[in-house]
């Protein structure tokens, strides 16, 4: 019966929110010689796997990486490389989904539906494969024996390339984890942004601001009109420009033409 804190680690599992960076139906492409040598020599893989996982620091190993009850009573401080060498050969099944939990608890990765369904489809094959094995134990029919045998081929097969895709994944995932896809992107603090309220008669502009064009925004008099020439611009007259002589222009100077004839004085 398992313990209630693996319970807990496994309903914890369900709250996670990053995924894998890749699902087990995309390993094979973009991983195909680790695919490869993770089918042929599973426990080689797993073992390399798996001290990785710890930063190649054997001092923290324990077997089946905690989740298991045997782990911390088989002597793995004395000599974790060959109590490793033990249970990748001998547990191999346990060894690559305890190095796959722990990678899930150290970044919050969730299982995809896709891979859940994959896992679940070896799983269910191993058990019927199982299943015509005892059935045809007990019958002693050849033919049910004969397909017993197949389904057992078949189920191995599934088992072993789940596997080799499932250490490809934790490959790829620690491949990220130590910057060999480049560094991760620099997060920027978004600008901060203002939510109108009823008792603003204008909502805040927010984005680009208004094109001069447009005029004033809705809800804002327009500027009072100017008449005559318009004002001079700033720094006008230039600085050291003499000032017009005292008395100009004369008392009652008048310029000719203005103002125009018919114009009422």
């Amino acid at each position: 019966m398992a313990s209630q804190e693996y319970m807990d680690k496994m309903e914890l599992r369900q709250s996670y929110r990053n995924v894998w960076h890749s699902d087990l139906m995309n390993t094979i492409q973009e991983e195909p010689p680790y695919c490869c040598f993770a089918f042929w020599c599973g426990p080689c893989a797993s073992y390399l796997l798996r001290k990785r996982a710890l930063y190649n620091d054997m001092s923290r190993y324990e077997c089946c990486g905690g989740y298991m009850p045997c782990s911390g009573k088989c002597g793995e401080r004395s000599c974790p490389e060959f109590c490793l060498c033990t249970e990748v050969f001998f547990c191999f099944g346990n060894s690559v989904s305890s190095t796959r939990f722990m990678l899930q608890d150290e970044f919050n990765i969730q299982t995809t539906q896709c891979d859940n369904c994959i896992i679940g489809f070896m799983f269910c094959l191993q058990q019927v494969a199982c299943i015509f094995s005892i059935i045809a134990l007990i019958v002693g029919s050849d033919e049910i024996q004969e397909a017993s045998q197949i389904l057992n081929c078949l189920s191995d097969s599934v088992y072993c390339t789940v596997c080799a895709c499932m250490q490809a994944q934790h490959k790829l995932e620690m491949d990220k984890r130590d910057g060999k896809f480049g560094p991760p992107p620099v997060m920027v603090v978004p600008p901060m942004q203002q939510m109108s309220r009823i008792d603003q008669p204008v909502p805040p502009s927010i984005g680009y601001p208004p094109h001069p064009s447009y005029g004033p925004p809705y809800g804002h008099a327009p500027p009072p009109p100017t008449h005559g020439y318009p004002p001079p611009p700033p720094g006008y007259p230039p600085y050291g420009y003499p000032p017009p002589p005292p008395g100009y222009p004369p008392h009652g100077y008048q310029h000719p033409g203005h103002p125009p004839p018919g114009y009422p004085k």
